[in-house]
């Protein structure tokens, strides 16, 4: 079986956008930036290359990074690329890659936090909203319902 996992660590460039869906399921659009250093062996300098990756993470775990991450934090992102497609209203084909968040936490390499537990629905070790879109060949059922920008 195929697995598509990916983990990424940079910083946030846009504070995080929390919206709820149609389901009224929590939903969080966070922007990264992955910096890459290395020395040119030819000319002995530094060069650099940033990627940027859009996440989009769901349930308390969206709730939870909006309300604890800032523009400027540095992140380590767990989870899985899915490509999305739409049209805009002039016709206009669009599609993105984004990264589907199974986990987001802030990165302890160059600061500190304080951990705040959040309780949990008796019974149960999450919540409906909170289960991650199941891993197919099929477009996420929880996709944000418009355009990604």
């Amino acid at each position: 079986m195929a697995d598509n996992t990916v983990t990424v660590v940079g910083n946030i460039t846009r504070d995080p956008e929390l919206k709820f869906l149609n389901s009224g399921q929590a939903a969080v659009r966070i922007s990264i930036a992955v910096n890459r250093r290395w020395q040119n062996r030819q000319t002995q300098e530094w060069e650099e290359r940033v990627s940027y990756f859009e996440v989009a993470g769901y349930g308390s775990m969206a709730e939870n990074a909006a309300n604890s991450l800032t523009k400027g934090t540095r992140v380590i992102v767990s989870g899985r690329l899915e490509q999305r497609s739409w049209e805009t209203e002039n016709g206009d084909k669009r599609s993105v890659v984004e990264i589907n968040a199974d986990e987001i936490a802030p990165s302890l390499r160059f600061a500190t936090a304080v951990v705040t537990r959040t309780p949990r629905a008796e019974g149960s070790n999450f919540s409906s909203s909170d289960r991650p879109a199941p891993r197919t060949n099929e477009p996420s059922t929880y996709a944000f319902d418009e355009e990604p920008f």
